[in-house]
């Protein structure tokens, strides 16, 4: 009896292990606002190619405020970059929900993209 419950309880704890996620992969972008939405999309199309058929998939986007802030006043318009990016990711790459985005207040560089997924 004791070898059964055993083996069920290694057999629970392979489970658990097949569907653990993996470390996420991340990128930083920097520079005027439009080309880091290229690169941006870029990375995001071979990142897509390179995770391949994946459970789960899930895609968010850090943008630092005062770097953002920074580009605005040296003259990069957000507006119609920003929108152009978020409908083509949305509707290009099949992703279940559009990409999360998350406001932060420190420095640092202008947008980084993380990406999570689970096999």
């Amino acid at each position: 009896m004791s070898r059964a419950l055993s083996r069920e309880r290694a057999k629970r704890g392979q489970r658990a292990d097949d569907r653990r996620a993996e470390t996420p992969l991340v990128w930083t972008f920097d520079g005027d606002f439009a080309t880091c939405l290229f690169d941006m999309e870029d990375t995001l199309r071979r990142a897509l190619v390179q995770v391949g058929e994946v459970s789960r998939l899930a895609v968010m986007i850090e943008l630092s405020l005062p770097a953002l802030s920074a580009r605005v006043a040296a003259g990069d318009a957000i507006q119609p970059s920003w929108g152009r990016f978020l409908e083509t990711v949305a509707s290009r790459y099949g992703l279940p929900h559009p990409p999360r985005v998350r406001h932060r207040t420190t420095k640092g560089p202008l947008a980084t993209l993380w990406i999570a997924y689970r096999s």
